[in-house]
This record gives structure tokens, C-alpha cells and sequence, in this order.
């Protein structure tokens, strides 16, 4: 195997592809990524760790094909630290057991293992296919992914509902994502193909997987899934991945329709306030506890250890003063999805859920448990 391939096109794929790759692997070929060179075809790069694969081509100028795997992290960086805009030569020779890559007056020789050993996920029947454009994709995973549960005993929460529904809004693609201390629920309208889609669970690793693939401008993102299997192809990279197996709860049951109380305040203000106040909170429950009066909200934390803060800022609410206890990092995990300037809380009462969202976007909504403070 002989090729030249441009150093910024490789760091580019190798970036993309070797999150995937384990640090540590009790099988060694899992920590390697898998290079293909074709005369025809190019070059691929090819990582996984039996639950999630990643291909990526890239072009090179492939003088004798061939197949080889690598150390993944090591190869990754090699290549990050080689100069800006480099040649690199990579060559194996006969049945030698290195692989040498070379750029200027730097070379290196890798440890290999064979490409035969080299695990593949297969090309099963993916029968739901639609294409969803990148950013709107990247922003339902982004704005729910805090709220995936890490608890692996409840593994069915252990990532993202992707799941086509109908409302009187029109069809939506949606993502859910809970803790069972709070929910995050994220849409955008539903592509041409996503109706009638299975509901999935897209594990943790792989929606942070393709958050990070999913750059600005990037092109639409082709998916096509089954209930087991789903597949985000975005340029030259195809991301493919198994899907949790298990059934997620009914969501639905845990959103409050009846909040009567409305508390309408600066985002900025109160994660500021929550900042603050919460430095004085217990380290083992977080509690901070906001009063809601006409006109202001207060703000406090008591630690019979170390002390107590208050902090008060101005908010529009009309109805009587209420008082409720969250976890403060919870509360901050909220607040920091709102992109809009003000935060709308929907009440009611100190020990129901609180549905929080963005006042100037209904399309994601998100629900917090209060607690005892």
C-alpha cells in the first residue's frame, strides 16, 4: 500500500472519525482505525467500537492499494502535529509489520494489525429514509442531550427519542431526553420521508458523535434507520450506529397542561442570580429556592454550614407569591438552551413540575421536578 494524501483533508477525517475509538480496549484492533487505499476509489478511514461505526473518504493520490489498521489516537496525532497544509507519504512494505508515514524531513513508523481482523457493522436494510437539514438536526440533539439520564440501570433513558409526531401544528420530528428529574422536548418540522418512522433511542456517545460531525453550513443530513440500526450520512462521512433497545416512557404523561402561574424574566439575570446564589448551596443537593412576588423574584440558599445568600431581580408576575425549591445546576442546564432574552417559567404550585421555555420559541420545551428545600 502506497499513497500521498493532503495533511488538512486527513486531520479533517481522522478529527471526525477517532472520537469513537476507546482510549482503552480490552480487544486491541478496537483501538485501531481502519485505512482502505483503492486506485479507483481513494481512501477511507474506518473507526468503530462494535456498537457505532464511523467511514470517511478522502481524496489521495493512491499509487498502490491495499489495507491496513492503525493506531488510532496515535496516527490522529501524528497528523495534528505535522505542518499546515503538508504532504504525507504513507507507504507498507511487503508484509513488514510497520506502516511509515512521512512528511518533509519527519517520518514514523506505526505498529499494525491486519485489516481482515478489522470488525464491519454490515449493510443491513435501513427501510425509513429522510433528509433533515444540518443545523436543525445539530440543534435537537444539542438542546436535549443535557437531560439524557446517566444512570445505566435505566439504560432505555440512556439517550435521545427521535420520533416523528402529528399535532395540530403539522407533522414534527421530535427529541425528547430525561433524567427523571428533567425533561428536554425539541422539534422542528417534520422532512419529507420521517412520517410513520419508528420512535428510536439514539445512545448518548452517538448523539455526541454527530453533534461534533455537524459543522455550520454543513450539507443536509441524509438519515435512514430501522428499529434497530440508524445511519446519518453527511458529506463524505457516514456515522452509523445501533440504537438502544428498550421503550421509552410516555413522556407525555409527565408535562403539565394545567400551570397557571406565569413568571417572565430576563434569562441573563437569572442565571447570573443562580450563579451567585448557589456558591453558598449544599455540595450534595444544589437546592436553591426562588420566591415569585408581583413584580420581582427572590433568589436564596442556606447552608447551616457556611452561610446563606439572597439575590432579587425584576420579573413580570401577577399571581400570588409562590415559593419553589430546584437543584441549581438543573436550573442552569435550563437556562442556558433559552437563546432568546427572556426565560418564561409556567407554575403551579412549590411541589409540581415547572415547564420552562423560551418566550420567543415554542419549539422546545423543557420540565423541571422541584425539590424540598
Amino acid at each position: 500500500m502506497r499513497f500521498v494524501v493532503d495533511r488538512n483533508a486527513m486531520l479533517r477525517a481522522l478529527g471526525h472519525i477517532t472520537g469513537i475509538v476507546e482510549r482503552r480496549n480490552t480487544i486491541p484492533i478496537l483501538s485501531n482505525i481502519l485505512i482502505g487505499a483503492d486506485r479507483d476509489g481513494g481512501l477511507t478511514f474506518k473507526a468503530t467500537d462494535l456498537d457505532m461505526e464511523a467511514v470517511e473518504a478522502v481524496p489521495a493520490k493512491v499509487d498502490v492499494a491495499g489495507a491496513v489498521t492503525v493506531p488510532a489516537h496515535t496516527l490522529h496525532d501524528i497528523v495534528r502535529k505535522l505542518p499546515e497544509g503538508a504532504e504525507i507519504r504513507i507507504e507498507r512494505k511487503g508484509n513488514e509489520g510497520r506502516l511509515k508515514v512521512a512528511a518533509g524531513r519527519a517520518s514514523f513508523e506505526l505498529a499494525i494489525l491486519p485489516a481482515d481482523d478489522f470488525p464491519d457493522m454490515g449493510q443491513t436494510e435501513l427501510p425509513t429514509r429522510f433528509s433533515v437539514d444540518s443545523g436543525e438536526l445539530k440543534r435537537l440533539f444539542e438542546k436535549a442531550r443535557f437531560a439524557i439520564s446517566t444512570e445505566e440501570t435505566r439504560y432505555y433513558l440512556n439517550g435521545i427519542y427521535l420520533h416523528a409526531v402529528d399535532g395540530p401544528e403539522g407533522a414534527k420530528l421530535r427529541a425528547v431526553a430525561t433524567d427523571g428529574h428533567r425533561l428536554a422536548q425539541v422539534e422542528t418540522e417534520s422532512p419529507a420521508g420521517a412520517s410513520g418512522m419508528p420512535g428510536v433511542i439514539v445512545p448518548r456517545k452517538a448523539v455526541g458523535e454527530v453533534i461534533k460531525l455537524l459543522e455550520a453550513g454543513a450539507a443536509p443530513v441524509e438519515v435512514t434507520l430501522s428499529p434497530a440500526k440508524i445511519r446519518f450520512a453527511v458529506g463524505d462521512l457516514v456515522l452509523t450506529s445501533k440504537l438502544i433497545d428498550g421503550s421509552f416512557p410516555d413522556y407525555g404523561r409527565v408535562i403539565p397542561t394545567n400551570n397557571k402561574k406565569f413568571l417572565l424574566l430576563e434569562n441573563a439575570d437569572l442565571v447570573k442570580a443562580v450563579d451567585r446564589v448557589s456558591t453558598l448551596s449544599s455540595e450534595k443537593g444544589r437546592a436553591v429556592k426562588l420566591n415569585a412576588a408581583e413584580g420581582r423574584l427572590v433568589v436564596s440558599a442556606n447552608n447551616p454550614e457556611s452561610g446563606s445568600a439572597t439575590e432579587e431581580i425584576s420579573a413580570e408576575y401577577q399571581d400570588e407569591p409562590l415559593e419553589i425549591g430546584f437543584n441549581a445546576r438543573y436550573l442552569l442546564d435550563i437556562a442556558s438552551q433559552i437563546d432568546g432574552t427572556k426565560s418564561l417559567f409556567k407554575l403551579a404550585d412549590g411541589s409540581s413540575p415547572t415547564l420552562i421555555s423560551d418566550e420567543a420559541d415554542a419549539s422546545a420545551l423543557y420540565v423541571l421536578m422541584p425539590m424540598r428545600v
